[in-house]
């Protein structure tokens, strides 16, 4: 037994119903992609394993029969989840490039991202890496938000963006507006 677990808090032994109500409690906290619940899952069938000594080849096979079903029943799907992903990212401030790699990190194909980017990028009145830029700027005082000194925070605040994932010139745009209605034009 490991040090870390004593009788009285050690988890219990993996089975097909823990695996499902586990998955069930992750997705009733969290919206997620198809890959990130089959790394939540592996981790605890992992864990089950090491402690337990359960068949990690039995688990996995519950946890992609279990991965299909929620697929087939609509509660996960990975469109949606990316498409709201993406639109909260961008109200935050996140350039596209910023959301294609958080999602890419999340397991998320390309192809689904470059979709999700594409229906945000019409639904938005003007260029999206712009409006985020605005909202991240305006969340963060930087640039044209930024109250006094900003000539002496100018390279500080087109850094920042930059490291945002916004290109130099939409940066500029932000840092170098002198009122917050000419950016939007």
């Amino acid at each position: 037994m490991s040090e870390k677990y004593n009788k009285k808090n050690k988890p219990k032994p993996l089975t097909k119903e823990r695996l499902e109500r586990a998955a069930f409690s992750y997705l009733e906290r969290y919206s997620t992609s198809v890959e990130n619940l089959r790394r939540v899952l592996k981790r605890r069938i992992d864990k089950s394993a090491r402690l337990h000594g359960t068949d990690p080849a039995e688990g996995e096979a519950w946890s992609e029969a279990l991965i299909k079903r929620l697929l087939g029943s609509g509660i996960l799907d990975d469109s949606v989840y990316t498409m709201a992903r993406a639109t909260s990212l961008h109200r935050r401030g996140v350039s596209a490039r910023g959301i294609a790699m958080k999602m890419s990190a999340k397991g998320v194909d390309a192809d689904v991202i470059d979709a999700a980017l594409e229906e945000l990028s019409e639904t938005m009145p003007g260029d999206p890496d712009v409006l985020a830029a605005i909202n991240y700027a305006k969340r963060r005082r930087i640039g044209v938000f930024r109250r006094e000194n900003r000539e002496e925070y100018r390279q500080r605040d087109l850094a920042s963006l930059g490291r945002q994932g916004f290109s130099y010139d939409i940066a500029k745009k932000v840092v170098d507006a002198e009122d917050e209605e000419l950016l939007l034009e």
